[in-house]
């Protein structure tokens, strides 16, 4: 591990920001200033971060005997103050409790005892500090925020706070999100340890870069480096690296994405990704693979369908590119059958459609077709490459600003059964029922 090194290169960074920021803001005008807050008015007039989520979730795979069943609530209950002297806190709890509890809840990402019969849902109990921070905005157009916090970049599939399940991914270290630059938004980040999905906390470095520039209200290009110190975060085994391996690696990429308008009605969208992936101070050698992505589509009104390509590369069969700190469940198939890249790496075809029949309800589908980058050992002899197929349904009611009801359906089938066991892409059907309030 580099911590000492990574850091400082991480304030040194930070610093050098903060004094380009310093130079080319303005002093602001006594009309542009913020109110001055009392302590206590600071205190009053911030921002709620409550909201209760009750989720019902059933998951039918056809390897595991027992149908898994799970009632769970989720309680976050916080607070944000307004900024007092540049100093705004935020605090948030969670808690995770149980209805009904008939899975396998993966706590600490270890198999739970007696439920080797029952699939996988993790959602384990927890109760603990889900945020914890301070902003400081003393620099125009800059926020440091230092200390536990959730972090969504992008599209969130390198990094995200994984809010689909009822724990969150979370960060623990400081970041600097720097707007000074005319349609550019500069997100910088050092985090050294990370709780994950499972409530297991991992120690290491994760250091962050990412360059946002608008081409257009809702077109952008991105260049981001993700350099991640941390040398197991549970997928080691998945990759033929071995139990003690340094899964430690770096990712640069560059990514366009966008909507444009065509007319009064009619839209279109697009996606160009790429990026790399290798070993990074001190990791394994094997860590050699590549992401792609490329789709596009239009958008009439409020509905939409689009044909997209990802490709997250294998490196002969020893290593797949990975995407450990991202929200995985959005992304291959909602029934979560790829949130850690086989080392065979995957090829997902998919086609997206939805839209809104009333300003209220939001209805999606989804269909994905996968296949391997390499050909892999089937069980009973022979090499095949194609995991299997996916339909994805969900419906969304917005009852009013403070109400969510969601229905959502994932549909798995295998194609070509894989000769490793513990790597088997099973059949699998899931049905989630949610209802969440946000205060």
């Amino acid at each position: 591990m580099q911590s000492n090194s990574s850091f400082t290169l991480s304030q040194a960074s930070i610093a050098l920001l903060l004094g380009m920021a310093a130079l080319q803001a303005p002093v602001a005008s006594a009309e542009e200033a913020l109110p001055e807050y009392t302590f206590m008015d600071a205190i009053k007039t911030g921002k709620n971060l409550t909201s209760f989520r009750l989720r019902y979730e059933n998951v039918d795979q056809a390897n595991r005997s027992e149908t898994g069943e799970g009632l769970t609530l989720r309680s976050l209950v916080g607070w944000q103050t307004a900024p007092y002297k540049n100093f705004s806190f935020g605090i948030q709890l969670i808690n995770v409790s149980k209805a009904i509890d008939d899975y396998d809840d993966r706590a600490m990402n270890q198999p739970q005892p007696g439920m080797g019969n029952y699939p996988a849902i993790v959602d384990p109990d927890n109760t603990d500090i889900n945020q914890v921070y301070v902003d400081w905005t003393g620099i125009k157009n800059n926020k440091i925020r230092l200390g536990r916090q959730s972090v969504k970049l992008d599209n969130v599939r390198f990094i995200g706070n994984v809010e689909f399940r009822q724990v969150m991914q979370v960060f623990d270290g400081i970041a600097l999100e720097n707007k000074s630059i005319k349609d550019t938004e500069i997100y910088l980040a050092h985090f050294e340890r990370v709780k994950q999905i499972t409530e297991k906390m991992r120690n290491g470095n994760l250091d962050i870069a990412n360059i946002k520039y608008r081409i257009s209200p809702s077109e952008s290009l991105v260049g981001y480096g993700y350099f991640n110190n941390f040398n197991d975060l549970g997928f080691n085994q998945n990759n033929n690296l071995g139990a003690g391996a340094d899964a430690s690696n770096k990712t640069l990429g560059l990514r366009l994405d966008g909507t444009r308008k065509v007319n009064d009605d009619w839209k279109v969208l697009y996606t160009a990704e790429y990026a790399k992936q290798t070993d990074y101070s001190g990791g394994d050698k094997n860590i050699d693979a590549h992401y792609a992505r490329l789709g596009g589509g239009a958008m009439y009104g409020t509905w939409y369908v689009r044909f997209d390509h990802e490709l997250l590369s294998s490196n002969d069969g020893l290593y797949a590119f990975q995407t450990p700190f991202g929200t995985n469940h959005l992304f291959q198939g909602w029934a979560d059958q790829f949130l850690v890249t086989p080392r065979f790496g995957i090829k997902d075809n998919y086609i997206s459609f939805g839209g809104k029949p009333v300003d209220s309800v939001l209805l999606q589908a989804e269909y994905h077709v996968f296949t391997s980058d390499e050909d892999f050992a089937k069980f009973g002899g022979g090499f095949g490459d194609k995991y299997g197929k996916e339909l994805d349904l969900g419906a969304t009611w917005n009852v009013n600003s403070k109400l969510m009801l969601k229905a959502e359906y994932a549909n798995f089938k295998e194609d070509d059964r894989l000769a490793l066991a513990t790597a088997r892409k099973a059949d699998t059907e899931k049905v989630w029922l949610t209802a969440m309030y946000t205060f």
